[in-house]
């Protein structure tokens, strides 16, 4: 623990809720040149554990053991003790960009803040420094804007580039990867591999499986609070010695059996489209995000949207789900379809909750509002795989992958016909993710309810959907993959 190389360890780790252990003692080291890979469920205690390291726990929890950093030694209790090394030695991406960036500022003063105030630069150093990392980021737009104008994508980028900027020798990256297309993942990775390669190190929470094996390193597999299962990562991924570990990798979306759906004869019998779309285009400013899009969706029908950050695709929802007007075009909706029926799935779980309110609180008042039964949210949280005692929590006191299958079990006490679902699943380990679409796809087909789901998971698009389609930035319409079996009627892409 006291060698020079030792940037960070941990001895005795441990949190409490009261007398419920919610982490269970744990000790590591991350010395030079290393990185720890931290695989498991989610609410298993893996961004709790980044948490405790930061000093950063709610209130209610109480921390045991010792951290170690940089040579120094601090009990968990005095975390206060971490606090000016935050950024300089310690830098920590959050699992929600919301907790990562200022809201109230524009982004680059963010990022140039950083580079003045941490690195020491001067201010035009810093702005030159800043531009540069966000044009590297693909981000030169966006440098004034505020965070709630970014896209998913571009917000996770945007917030990786504020935790990272500082320099600091140890990184905690929490899902630094969720939410982002294939060249950007690349990007992130190859951004992260150079902590170790510059003698840093790097601990990384995800359930980005191929990142996990890109990086390497070492690998802890968490379980309900418990390490299960450990070793170098190479090892643990290609020969699981625990059967949760193999569960876990089988369970990879890749591996998910693709649908297979009845066809159906198009004509009178196959009913009017709930939703149609008739060459709608919007545009951000003055640049146009999407242009002459047409398409229909009917009962019962799967589409996967899929397309680069910032290409579009939530901005088309808002415009299908009438909270946008689109510049060009028109979209129809059925006249039976009333306004509740249609509800939407935001990405940033943690923003559509009220953050005062319990989340037994919220689910039960939509469900009072749609006529549930009392019994109902809690029903839904158990098939989503998780306990209904989460519900007397508040948002902010449940894991990030929990949140998101709250507010899908939200969505569904309203009983919607259309639900449009961005990036529903993308804090989710693969068991947790197929367990939660599969329960998602059944209470649809209760109702013979329609999905449009979001993804930048080509594999989960392929398995949850019969129809891709894709958003090509600076190509009108959509770009459409048929599988052999989709509905004939399901879609009409330009």
């Amino acid at each position: 623990m006291t060698t020079a190389d030792v940037l960070l360890a941990a001895d005795g780790l441990s949190v409490w809720q009261g007398k419920r252990c919610l982490l269970e003692p744990l000790s590591f080291s991350l010395r030079a040149g290393e990185v720890l890979v931290l695989l498991g469920e989610s609410g298993a205690g893996k961004s709790l554990l980044a948490q405790a390291l930061m000093g950063l726990t709610p209130p209610a929890l109480q921390v045991c053991g010792e951290v170690h950093l940089a040579g120094q030694r601090s009990a968990t209790a005095d975390a206060h003790a971490r606090r000016p090394q935050w950024g300089r030695q310690l830098a920590w991406l959050p699992q929600e960009p919301a907790v990562a960036l200022d809201e109230l500022r524009r982004l680059q003063p963010q990022l140039d803040e950083v580079f003045e105030r941490v690195r020491g630069l001067t201010p035009a150093a810093s702005r030159a420094a800043a531009r540069s990392r966000l044009q590297d980021l693909g981000l030169a737009d966006a440098a004034g804007l505020l965070p709630r104008q970014l896209s998913g994508g571009m917000a996770q980028r945007a917030a990786t580039a504020v935790a990272v900027a500082g320099g600091a020798p140890v990184v905690l990256a929490d899902e630094p990867t969720k939410g982002l297309n294939a060249q950007w993942r690349d990007h992130a990775a190859a951004q992260l591999a150079e902590v170790p390669q510059q003698g840093g190190a790097l601990l990384l929470i995800t359930h980005d499986l191929a990142l996990a094996r890109r990086l390497g390193g070492r690998v802890m597999v968490l379980r309900e609070g418990a390490v299960i299962e450990s070793g170098p990562t190479a090892a643990v991924l290609a020969a699981p010695g625990h059967d949760f570990t193999r569960r876990l990798l089988a369970a990879d979306p890749a591996r998910w059996p693709r649908p297979q759906r009845a066809t159906r004869s198009p004509g009178p019998g196959a009913g009017e489209a709930l939703l149609q779309a008739n060459a709608v285009g919007h545009r951000r400013h003055e640049r146009w995000l999407f242009r002459d899009v047409s398409l229909r969706l009917h009962a019962g029908d799967r589409l996967a949207l899929l397309g680069e950050s910032g290409s579009g695709k939530t901005t088309l929802g808002q415009v299908l789900l009438g909270l946008a007007t689109p510049r060009e075009g028109h979209v129809r909706r059925r006249a039976d379809l009333g306004p509740q029926q249609v509800q939407k799935l935001y990405q940033d779980p943690l923003a559509s909750f009220a953050p005062t309110l319990t989340l037994h609180e919220a689910l039960h008042a939509v469900a009072r509002r749609h006529g549930q039964p009392a019994q109902a949210p809690a029903t839904l949280v158990q098939q989503l795989g998780l306990a209904p005692a989460l519900l007397r929590r508040k948002p902010r006191e449940v894991s990030g992958g929990e949140l998101q299958r709250i507010a899908l079990a939200r969505a569904l006490l309203t009983r919607p016909r259309v639900l449009f679902a961005d990036e529903p699943t993308s804090r989710l380990d693969p068991l947790s993710q197929q367990l939660t679409l599969e329960a998602l796809d059944a209470a649809l087909r209760a109702q013979d309810a329609a999905l449009m789901l979001v993804t930048h998971d080509e594999d989960l698009a392929q398995a949850v959907a019969p129809r891709t389609l894709r958003l090509v930035p600076g190509v009108p319409g959509l770009q459409a993959h048929t599988a052999p079996d989709v509905l004939p009627h399901a879609l009409s892409a330009t």
